[in-house]
Order: structure tokens, then sequence, then C-alpha cells
């Protein structure tokens, strides 16, 4: 792997010592290896001698921007032959990989920005995400160890800088979490345009506090233990030695009630335990995302939604599991219209239906993910969930469920249920309330064939 000897990592970056404005709350866990592998460097990112290098450009990869035309000038004009010759054009949003020709570098990864308008504001923050992950994705399927990372959002794009800053750190955390490469991450560019970066860069990437020594104690606070007071005080002064003695004897007494397990347990608290709020402060948080968002681009997909009662009455949650596609959503926006959706549903008891019919690989949300949602769900979602159907589940489904159930999510283990077919729901909920995508019912017909399964419902 290629690394530049005076990027200075994330982990060993000095804070600021009077800082502008208050440090962003953090999003993520603090985590030493991944700051380890994270670098804010400011100088032109031509210069770097790493495996690869991102170039900002357009559809002909061949704009003139600042950064861009230091690229191109240091590569050479082989860079621009191969272009043209190979007539090589790149969408926005998506990646082209180049040799370096005379770059300091292996790899040339161009991408394009789109251009925001407010009025397409979701469009346009997917799109810029998606610049910076399909990048990443590229280098760690080149294998590369370094990658200098420029600020893709253009200022020619109009692109609101904090806003830009925000997508560009989430999808890097992102990656970070989930790949081993690359193993460094060199963010490149000029003093104004790492600004908000470096602003809000604690909120993805927290870093460690040195903990403040101890204040001593005030000086009529302290308590002064002598070898024995008694003898202390035979060899002072009547008045001195009565005074030395008594504040020995109260001394040791306040030691004793001090330390004393039995003491205090038996005497009231001065002070209520603290109340842990971390989990609802951070859903309170989403929640109002959640609802002043536009979350339009994963409402669309239609893979959440409601879809009646079941015969006791609860609402019944409808999860399709072939139309959640990992590799074209935002998670950080599903968990909102999760949220969104869920939040007035759970306020009482309900249930969830999660058809897996047809589902692949790309469809499978990971386990970190999963273990976000649960951890930042509040306890009303898995107190009032009465039962969680799985249908034409596999067994890849039923070890992952129990796994799940059994060692991250032990509360909700007995109500999830394996339905080998959709008629077996309707022993816990009408035909007429359950609406279900055709290719569903066109499954199972093909497996269990037509009314395989008359429910009972008389008890009810």
């Amino acid at each position: 792997m290629r690394a530049p000897a005076r990027v200075c990592r994330w982990s060993q970056e000095p804070a600021p010592t009077a800082p502008a404005a208050p440090a962003p709350s953090p999003l993520h866990p603090c985590d030493d290896d991944i700051n380890n592998r994270l670098a804010i460097w400011q100088g032109d990112i031509s210069t770097l001698e790493v495996d690869a290098i991102t170039n900002s450009t357009d559809e002909t990869l061949l704009e003139c921007n600042v950064v861009s035309e230091r690229i191109l000038h240091t590569a050479g004009p082989d860079l621009k032959e191969e272009i043209v010759d190979r007539a090589l054009e790149c969408r926005v949003g998506e990646v082209v990989v180049t040799p370096g020709f005379g770059l300091r570098c292996r790899h040339l990864i161009h991408t394009v920005c789109p251009n925001y308008r407010a009025e397409y504001r979701s469009a346009a923050e997917t799109a810029l995400y998606n610049c910076y992950r399909n990048v990443l994705c590229a280098a760690s399927e080149m294998g590369v160890g370094s990658l200098a990372l420029c600020v893709i959002s253009a200022p020619r794009r109009i692109f609101p800088t904090d806003l830009a800053a925000h997508v560009a750190l989430r999808a890097i955390r992102q990656h970070l979490e989930r790949s081993s490469s690359p193993s460094l991450v060199v963010l490149a560019g000029s003093a104004s345009t790492l600004a908000p970066l470096r602003a809000l860069a604690p909120a993805y990437f927290p870093r460690r506090v040195a903990p403040a020594p101890p204040l001593p104690p005030p000086a009529d606070r302290r308590i002064r233990i002598i070898h024995n007071p008694h003898s202390h005080a035979a060899h002072a002064d009547d008045d001195t030695s009565l005074c030395d003695e008594d504040a020995a004897m109260e001394a040791a007494a306040a030691f004793a009630r001090a330390c004393s397990p039995d003491t205090q347990r038996l005497l009231p608290s001065a002070r209520p335990p603290p109340v842990r709020r971390v989990n609802t402060d951070q859903y309170e948080r989403l929640l109002r995302r959640a609802r002043s968002e536009d979350l339009s681009s994963v409402s669309g997909i239609g893979c959440l939604y409601q879809s009646g009662v079941d015969r006791l009455g609860r609402p019944v949650v409808v999860f399709i599991g072939k139309w959640f596609p990992i590799s074209d959503i935002d998670l950080e926006k599903a968990l909102l219209y999760l949220i969104k959706l869920l939040d007035p549903i759970v306020r009482g008891d309900y249930v969830i239906a999660y058809f897996h019919t047809l589902t692949s690989a790309n469809n499978h949300p990971p386990f970190s993910w999963l273990k976000e949602v649960y951890t930042v769900l509040p306890y009303k979602y898995k107190k009032n969930l009465k039962a969680f159907y799985i249908v034409h589940p596999t067994f890849w489904t039923k070890m992952m469920t129990w796994w799940f159930t059994t060692f991250m999510a032990p509360a909700i283990k007995a109500k999830v249920h394996n339905l080998p077919g959709v008629e077996f729901l309707y022993a816990a909920m009408p035909r007429d309330q359950l609406e279900v995508p055709a290719f569903v019912t066109e499954y199972d017909m093909t497996i269990n064939g037509l009314h395989y399964f008359q429910p009972d419902t008389s008890s009810t």
C-alpha cells in the first residue's frame, strides 16, 4: 500500500484548543481503528502518492474545474487520449476507472456530481451519496490500500456545503464499518472546502478525550488521619491535645461512615440515580428528522406499508423482502421511514408480516444495521409487537432469525412464527385485510397449490 508519509491520521490529529463552535453530538460510537483509517489533508490531491485518486468531473470526463484541471495536467496527454480513444463517459453518481498515467497513483477513479436544486434535494443528496459510495466500492473491489478522495461536490454544482459534508462523512463512515478496504481514506482539498468536513467530522468519527485530572478537595473538607491520635495528643499541650483528639476522633468517625457499605445501604440516598435517556433522546431526534425530511425515495419503493387489521383488530404491517434493495437504498433514510410509519402504530398492539418470497443476497440488510435498528427503537416497539410472521422462509432465514432472536433480540423470540405459505396467515387475519403483491401469491401457488390450508376461525 502506498501511504503518504506527511498525512496525519484523524485519530492522531490534535483537537482545536479553542473551537469556534461547540462540537456536534456524536452520531456513531468511537472506534479507534476506523479513525486511524481516515485522514483530512489540505493540499493538492494530484501530488499525493497513493494507490488511487478521485476525480470529480462531468459526463465527458474532461471538465476543467480547479481540481480536475490539475489532475488532467499532471496525468499528461495519455489520459486524454485514453478518454477519447475509448469514448469513455460517466453518468451522474457512477464511476469510471482509468490508469493514473503521470500521476503518482495506479488508478484514477472518475465520478460525476449532480447539480443541486432545492426542489429536488432528496434526489441530489442520494446521487451525491452514490458518488462517494461507488468510489469507495470501486476502490475496495480493486484492492486499493490508500485512496485520495476529493470533495466531489464542486462549487459550480451549487451544493450546500454543510449538506455535502454530511453526505460525504456518512458515506465514508458506513463504508469503513462494512469493509476493510481501503485501509486509508484521505480527504484532500483546500482549506475552504475542508472546513465544513473538519467541523462535522467529530459527529461521524468521534475521538476519545483524555479525562481531566481530578481536582483536589477543598482545604476545609480534607481529612487528616494520624497513626495514633491518643499518643499524638499526649505530647502536645493540654488545650491543643484536646482539640486535636476531638478532631481526629470526628474525622475517624466520618471516615468510617463514608466507607461502611452497611451504613450506605441503610441511609436514604440523597440523590436519585441518574436516568438513562440515551436511547430515548436519540429516538426523539430521529423522529423529528423523520417528520421533517423528504423520504419519498424510500416510501416510493413500497416495501413497507400497513395492510388492514388481524382478527383481533390489531394493525398489520407488511414488509416485502424482495423490494428492499440494499445496494440502492440509503439505510439511514430507511430507518427514518420505518420510524415515521410505525410510531403512531406501535402505541398499541400490532403484528408484522414479513414476506421472504424470492429474495436474494441483494435484499438482506447487514446485521450491523439490524442491531442499530433494534437498539434505537424504544421499548414500546418490542412490548406491543404481538406476532412476527415470516412467510416463505428459507433455511438461511430460519438460522439467521434464530441467531438474532437468541443473542440480540431475546425479547421477541417467542413472537416469531415461520409460515410455509400465505394461507396460513388467514388463521390470524381475514383474507380481505391482507394486501400482498401478485408475485407472492403466484409463487405461493406454484409451491403449495390452491387452497392448501383452511383456517379454523370458529374460536375467534
